[in-house]
Formats: C-alpha cells, structure tokens, sequence
C-alpha cells in the first residue's frame, strides 16, 4: 500500500493578498512559520510512522518541510513534479488585476478551467501530469508530501476521477492535510487542519491572562 500525505505550504505574505505565485519563490510569512512548527509538533505526536518526506522544491514549501524534518527525523527529498502551477503572466498579480489585464484568458478557463493554459504558463491538466509522474515513482509505504494547493486539487480529481470542474470547489487551508492511497484511488481525509484550530484556542486563552 503507498499512502500519501499531501500538504499544502504555509501562508505566504502573498497569499494573505491572495496574490498568484505560482513558480515565483515566495518565502514564508511569520504566521506561516508559526503554522509549519504547529504541523510538526502534531505530526510528532501523531503515532504514525512515515517512509519518506518530500517537497516542492518553492521555498515555501521547502520551509514547510524543514521543522518536519527536524522533528520525524526524515530528510527532505525535493522535486519539481511538485511545483504549483505555473502561473506565468499572472505571477505576481492579484486577481482583480489578472481579470483586468486577461480578460480572454478568464473567458475561457471558465469555458474549460482544467486545459486551458495560464498565459505563459501550465494548465491544471499539466499539473496533473507531472503529480502523476511523481506518484508511480513512489515506493510502498507511508510519505509525507508538501506542495502546494493547486496540486491537492489536482491530486483529488485524479483519485476521485472528478467529473467537470468541481476539483475547484475544494478548499485547501495552508498546511492542511489530504491524505490517500495510490493507486487504490481512496482518499482518507480532506484538508485537515485541526492543529491550526487547536492553536488558535491557544492564542485565545492566552490572551485572556
């Protein structure tokens, strides 16, 4: 049995802004960091026992990873398979922007949103490619994965074979987890995020002393 943990990067300052990254190497914000050691220290406590780590080699992931690292004992193994999508015109802009300055390109990935190409860039249907790549070079056993979130939503619709486009309606938090089985096709859980819920009660109580 190969089952995959995917898990998406924590926040960025651009992603605060909800500002397309894509390629472009973004580090993470502090509350990002903050998130990442949160993940660990569950993982830690998890109980379950992991083969392997592995990253997209993004900063943001990459620096996800390093407090996992740290804390399960595991090396990072980076690969660009794991990259989010390539945004390319887009990188950099908000959406309003984008929409601004792309109008066509909007037109037609609501047309046809899983291959259409980003101007410049990589359709949905490139990235699932290259995710797919990626899982069949996967030995048995359990791994951990960070990536980013178009690449969760890519991850489901292949294992669901997802008709249409409702892969978009999934939302993916910063570090949360999708976990599932290759090539069984299930999937275990979907965007998990209960450590960043326990931290910010955390927060709330502390604020109150």
């Amino acid at each position: 049995m190969t089952e995959v943990w995917l898990i998406r990067h924590g926040e960025t300052a651009w992603n605060a802004e909800k500002r397309f990254q894509g390629h472009l190497d973004i580090p993470l914000s502090p509350s990002g960091v903050g998130q990442a050691f949160r993940l660990a220290q569950r993982l830690a406590r998890s109980g379950f026992a992991f083969t392997s780590l592995f990253s997209s080699d993004l900063r943001r992931a990459r620096e996800t990873a390093k407090p996992l690292s740290a804390a399960l004992g595991l090396p990072v193994q980076t690969s660009p398979l794991l990259r989010e999508i390539d945004v390319g015109a887009l990188a950099g802009l908000t959406r309003q922007e984008a929409e601004a300055h792309y109008p066509e390109f909007f037109r037609k990935a609501l047309e046809d949103p899983w291959y259409t190409p980003r101007p410049g860039g990589e359709s949905m249907a490139d990235v699932a490619r290259r995710l797919q790549a990626f899982l069949e070079s996967l030995p048995l056993g359990r791994h951990l994965v960070l990536t980013h979130g178009g690449v969760v939503r890519a991850a489901l619709k292949l294992t669901l074979n997802l008709e249409g486009d409702s892969w978009r309606r999934f939302h993916i938090p910063n570090t949360s987890i999708t976990r599932l089985l290759f090539p069984q096709g299930e999937v275990l859980t979907v965007s998990d995020a209960a450590h960043l819920e326990t931290w910010a009660d955390w927060l709330s109580d502390e604020s109150l002393k």
